[in-house]
């Protein structure tokens, strides 16, 4: 379990396209947990009959410690956490933050690394620009957005030793200067890795078209800020064996409501299937994968779930709860 800390904003700075990039510190200015490239933050948003978690990647240079520093898009398509941060978010507020945790982390080792951000996704690739740079690796930044007039941190990035490794592109500008996976992407090799992060349309394009040019699914690297997800089906049985419960979870039910119903509380904050909070242990069965968090070979195994979206192919499930 991620360690609890409770850190105040302060500071919010309003970049173009809807987004903020928020700063948060100590009280007493004591140093913070180290962190990694590619790790995020869990903050609680709590406001009334608010409640959620959120999970956001830190954007700021891993390398000091007095201060995290994340990007918050505020989506008006979103189940309610982007809305609440742009709302909560003032200067002294202090909030209950779980973390840093990574999922994502990046392969220092490598002999070339190509970056991939799609709009707010370009915030976990800033934090690894930044590392590759100061290890004097060779990488290259491609950061796609909508137009110029709405590409958040283009401030940061001038501003950054390695600006000269970032390659916009725009969707209302000119064809040949939009990304073209055809031409961005290297050859596959054992020592290139690529890493992606954004919406889910742009991630899918590049991921399937990387792995179909040859990138083996190992040198992919993603990170989903959330997915579309279907979690009905047909009703299958869970047993939570050391509970010594059996529960149904009917068609539009959920693994993890059906067992907190029954008094077995499985943890979940992003209920998507893109965060991994909720992966618990399959002892016997198939199960029916609707997350983009577990990785092919994770999947293939079937020995682990993501509670809060996924199901059964088998007619009952044993996990180790």
């Amino acid at each position: 379990m991620s360690d609890t800390m409770h850190l105040t904003l302060t500071d919010r700075i309003e970049e173009p396209g809807n987004i903020i990039r928020l700063r948060f510190a100590r009280a007493d200015g004591a140093p913070l947990p180290p962190v990694t490239p590619g790790a995020h933050l869990d903050i609680h948003l709590a406001d009334g009959a608010l409640d959620l978690w959120r999970q956001y990647s830190l954007c700021s240079d891993c390398s000091q410690t007095g201060f995290y520093e994340i990007g918050v898009l505020r989506d008006p398509n979103s189940r309610g956490g982007s809305e609440a941060v742009h709302r909560l978010a003032q200067p002294g507020t202090a909030f209950k933050i779980e973390g840093p945790r990574n999922h994502f982390p990046l392969t220092e080792t490598a002999a070339h690394t190509v970056l991939l951000g799609g709009g707010i996704g370009i915030t976990p690739m800033l934090a690894m620009a930044q590392r590759l740079h100061d290890l004097g690796r060779d990488f290259t930044l491609h950061y796609c957005t909508r137009s110029a007039d709405v590409t958040a941190f283009r401030q940061m990035i001038a501003a950054a030793d390695w600006r000269d490794r970032v390659v916009f592109h725009f969707d209302d500008q000119p064809a040949e200067q939009r990304l073209d996976l055809a031409r961005d992407l290297p050859p596959p090799a054992a020592d290139t890795h690529l890493y992606v992060c954004g919406p889910q349309g742009f991630m899918d394009w590049v991921i399937n078209t990387a792995e179909a040019a040859g990138h083996r699914t190992a040198n992919v690297h993603r990170e989903y800020f959330s997915a579309t997800v279907d979690t009905t089906g047909t009703s299958f049985e869970v047993v939570a064996q050391r509970s010594g419960l059996t529960v149904t979870v009917g068609p539009e039910d959920t693994i993890a409501k059906a067992l907190a119903r029954a008094g077995v509380k499985i943890e979940v904050k992003c209920e998507e299937g893109v965060c991994g909070t909720c992966v618990t242990d399959v002892l016997e069965g198939s199960p029916d994968h609707r997350d983009k968090f577990l990785t092919e070979d994770e999947r293939a195994d079937g020995t682990m779930i993501c509670a809060c979206c996924s199901r059964a192919c088998s007619k009952t499930l044993v996990l180790d709860l």
